[in-house]
């Protein structure tokens, strides 16, 4: 019965002094252990030598059941070239990609003019050259549509049909863009929005169901009165305000297609 007694008594003994759990220290000595490791990579870095990031690639890669790097490490300095911006020689030669670019972009203008003047309606559209592309902006809204209405006049029926003849001979992406003077938009149309998105959307189905545009190519777009082309509330102003572009938009990469502006101003100048 001591027995018992003393065995109980050391058994409460043992249960009121246990350890506390220490198996925290485990996680936290691994991420003590990843830390330095992760510094001693940055430091390594920071002060490239090749053989040394050579030797620090390699041991990483074993260390993490990996096959050695071979070729050793990719150090060039200077610009990464673009494969498709580069010539045969593998160097870069935007200038020359430009011009062919603005050159194609004229070539493609000439033959909707053609088109358009086969028709007697060369007056009807203004050709702009940007680092978009060609932008085809459609003169006076009331030349296409009447007053506060997205419907198509018989005159714009003839331009699109001249301009769409032109457009299905390309690839190129077309976005067709409606834009509205700052005045009010009456009734049906709850604001600026909705009309200058129907024209836009008006233009481009018509480029699409009766030009035979492909429709992957096309989008429309609503600009509202965000952005005039020209200030004051003068007949003028708010006639080149409202209106709808149709923008040829050009393949090209950003660098060469940066270099168009200042080929089409040396091209107005001569």
């Amino acid at each position: 019965m001591t027995a018992v007694r003393r065995a109980s008594s050391r058994g409460h003994v043992d249960d009121a002094h246990d350890e506390p759990d220490e198996r925290w220290a485990v996680s936290y000595a691994d991420m003590v252990t990843v830390l330095m490791c992760l510094f001693i990579v940055l430091f390594a870095v920071s002060n490239v030598d090749k053989t040394k990031f050579e030797l620090l690639a390699n041991s990483l890669a074993t260390g993490f059941g990996q096959e050695s790097t071979e070729g050793g490490a990719d150090t060039t300095e200077g610009p990464v070239i673009p494969p498709e911006l580069a010539d045969d020689d593998g160097v870069i030669d935007l200038s020359s990609r430009a011009a062919a670019e603005f050159e194609s972009l004229e070539e493609l203008r000439e033959r909707m003019r053609a088109a358009l003047a086969a028709q007697g309606l060369e007056n009807t559209v203004e050709f702009v050259i940007d680092d978009r592309g060609l932008k085809v902006g459609l003169v006076g809204a009331e030349t296409f549509f009447a007053d506060n209405s997205t419907a198509l006049s018989a005159r714009a029926d003839a331009v699109l049909d001249a301009i769409g003849d032109v457009l299905t001979s390309v690839s190129n992406q077309v976005s067709v863009e409606g834009h509205a003077d700052h005045r009010i938009a009456a009734d049906p149309f709850p604001s600026n929005w909705e009309l200058s998105g129907g024209r836009a959307t008006q233009v481009a189905r018509f480029l699409v169901e009766h030009e035979g545009v492909a429709g992957p190519r096309v989008r429309a777009t609503a600009f509202s009165d965000t952005r005039p082309l020209a200030p004051g509330d003068t007949p003028e102003a708010l006639a080149s305000n409202r209106r709808v572009d149709i923008v040829v938009e050009s393949a090209e990469e950003e660098q060469v297609r940066a270099l168009i502006p200042a080929l089409a101003a040396a091209a107005e100048q001569r």
